[in-house]
């Protein structure tokens, strides 16, 4: 997964709206597509924004909002309550649209857009290229990604793959590389010797199963006797 792009899971064919397009056609257009954001580019094809179902959800519940207190009023940021009215009361896409859109260009890697949707807490970054959008990348492309065969790693002999473990292990501080040994055989992963606990027994598969060219992983160490623990 960490050698796939942008490129390689974005959705190329997004719908898109223009700004002036009524609030009550976007949200008719994302129930009817089942889609949860559309861009919104203008004639030139620029993006200016983008209309998600969050925006819509705000403009509906500000038809609740009640008029602030004349004391409270006078501590209110005038432009802030403007904002506020003109995204919960209008009437197009411009109006409700989020202006701020995190972008990531084709060639972005997967790892830096799933850093970015964790970071900023959103669903979707929009691929841009020459300011041209080119697609999509959502959380649900992340997820198959993640679950898609990996691809294979050609020309890694056993040597290098287990040099590669070992290197791996020395890198982590829980990992034991003294009372631990790795064997590998037809891409396969075998660990001998001695365990300490049964959480690091599991970090150290996920460890040897995240090194390219490893076909498996075989665990047959044993639980570490008291007299080989080192005191603190």
């Amino acid at each position: 997964m960490s050698s796939l792009n942008a490129r390689d899971l974005m959705t190329p064919d997004v719908v898109t709206v223009p700004p002036e397009t009524p609030v009550l056609a976007v949200a008719r257009l994302l129930a009817e597509r089942g889609i949860s954001a559309v861009p919104v580019l203008d004639g030139a094809g620029k993006l200016c924004g983008i209309v998600t179902e969050a925006d819509l959800i705000r403009r509906l519940a500000g038809q609740e909002d009640r008029p602030a207190s004349w004391l409270r009023g006078l501590f209110a940021d005038p432009a802030e309550q403007a904002e506020r009215y003109a995204r919960t009361h209008g009437v197009t896409a411009a109006d409700v649209m989020t202006e701020t859109v995190v972008t990531v260009t084709e060639a972005t890697p997967v790892t830096r857009i799933a850093h970015l949707m964790e970071e900023k807490g959103i669903r979707r970054v929009l691929v841009v290229q020459e300011g041209r959008l080119r697609g999509l990348v959502s959380r649900a492309d992340l997820l198959r990604a993640l679950v898609a065969p990996p691809q294979a790693a050609d020309g890694l002999s056993d040597e290098r793959i287990r040099l590669a473990v070992m290197a791996a292990m020395r890198k982590q501080p829980w990992a034991d590389t003294f009372y631990t040994m790795v064997e590998v055989a037809g891409g396969v992963v075998t660990f001998h010797g001695f365990m300490r606990t049964e959480a690091v027994k599991r970090g150290l598969r996920v460890l040897a199963e995240n090194v390219p060219g490893v076909t498996g992983v075989v665990d047959e160490t044993r639980p570490m006797p008291s007299y080989l623990y080192i005191a603190a």
